[in-house]
């Protein structure tokens, strides 16, 4: 016998079942908004560089939905979630801890800056499987095995091998003399480190040169002066000077001005943005900075003017540097894996990301914007960035150049 209470167990059933295809059940597949997190310093000595990765990231996010969302999920928006990682790589480990404990929601990130505190996030966000797309440079981040982390910049080893014939050949050219001698002062963090290896390992010896001083240090320094003394007592032809944090930059850049080292007299390079950044022109004046070099993966360039300008206008920001342009590329990215996943799952997006394929790049320097097996940008180049009049211009490659790069003259 059926009792009244299987027709009406029944009935609602088939109700349930039938609902499924009702536009109230399409709308929850389909959500209105979709959660990519920007894990980066906010706070500490790096939250310059997180701070403007944010600006990047809101002005994309602005972007993308004013023209619709992601119209595989019904014109959904994008909504930025901004976490905290400090400036310890247990604070960053802790923030990317609570980012996949209190935010199941996120699809996608984007971080984390430091090369040290993507190497921690990304331990945690593998296991959470959660995509994350980082410029940091450390050759390891992709060399682990990992599925869910996506390097849109050219790793450091791959950055050097491409910057220093570069360097060299504007050098000779300038010069009329190949450099011969090298000198290299380092803080020990994870993209400097990597940066520095390829030259220690044989990249030096291969292209002619000798290196003569070779000297890592913890950040921040207190004291320059044991450092820029060994570089004077050597004499190199060239300085590769690898710093994270402002207030280093300026202590070596001062100390080698006092010893009778600066304006141009011995050439510098450097890896990274730190001593291309608009705050270190509060304390180090443009004419300590003239003729510097800085190798970066990614700055502000040729066919990016109105990304520029409204960089400079929303956020009063003199140039648009690799946190900014990359980041803001990062958020695209994640756009258009959400519309190749067609839903907002975080393992179908990293799936999304793995078979991308939009042909050359449009936000970083060379190469496509696809990644190879290892979660590597294919063909990733890079920028030379130089220091002319206060202002740290693109000069290399030369058809993305906003200007004409000059050899200082040593003495």
């Amino acid at each position: 016998m059926t009792s009244r209470y299987d027709l009406t167990r029944r009935t609602l059933l088939g109700t349930a079942a039938a609902s499924m295809a009702l536009p109230g059940i399409v709308r929850a597949q389909n959500p209105t908004e979709v959660k990519v997190a920007l894990l980066v310093p906010i706070s500490g000595m790096y939250s310059r560089f997180g701070t403007v990765m944010r600006m990047g990231a809101e002005m994309a996010l602005d972007h993308i939905n004013a023209e619709g969302g992601v119209r595989s999920l019904g014109g959904a928006k994008l909504k930025l979630v901004v976490l905290d990682c400090g400036d310890t790589t247990e604070k960053a480990k802790n923030a990317a801890q609570r980012m996949v404990a209190q935010e199941p929601d996120i699809v996608a990130a984007s971080g984390s800056y430091l090369s040290s505190f993507t190497l921690a996030v990304t331990e945690v966000t593998e296991r959470a499987q959660l995509p994350v797309l980082t410029l940091s440079y450390s050759d390891l981040i992709t060399a682990r095995g990992f599925k869910y982390v996506f390097q849109t910049s050219a790793t450091a080893a791959s950055q050097a091998e491409q910057a220093l014939p570069e360097i060299l050949k504007l050098a000779e050219t300038a010069s009329g003399r190949k450099p011969q001698t090298v000198a290299i002062v380092t803080d020990n963090t994870g993209a400097s480190v990597a940066s520095v290896k390829p030259m220690r390992e044989g990249l030096l010896q291969r292209l002619g040169l000798k290196l003569v001083v070779d000297e890592t240090f913890t950040p921040p320094i207190a004291d320059a002066t044991p450092l820029i003394q060994k570089v004077r007592a050597a004499r190199p032809d060239l300085f590769f000077f690898l710093p994270t944090v402002i207030s280093d930059a300026k202590l070596v850049l001062e100390k080698m001005n006092e010893f009778g080292m600066g304006q141009g007299k011995v050439p510098t390079i450097s890896f990274g943005i730190a001593i291309a950044m608009p705050d270190i022109l509060n304390t180090v004046s443009a004419d300590l900075l003239q003729g510097v070099l800085t190798c970066v993966g990614n700055w502000g360039v040729k066919g990016q003017e109105k990304l520029i300008a409204e960089l400079k206008s929303r956020y009063n920001e003199p140039w648009m540097d690799q946190n900014a342009i990359s980041t803001y590329g990062d958020m695209w990215i994640i756009k258009e894996a959400l519309e190749k996943a067609g839903k907002a799952d975080r393992v179908a997006v990293a799936d999304a990301l793995r078979n991308l394929d939009l042909g050359p790049s449009k936000y970083y320097p060379g190469g496509l914007t696809k990644f190879d097996a290892m979660g590597r940008r294919v063909g990733a180049g890079l920028t030379v960035v130089q220091w002319q009049n206060g202002v740290p211009y693109t000069v290399f490659p030369t058809e993305l150049a906003t200007a004409k790069p000059f050899w200082p003259k040593s003495s």
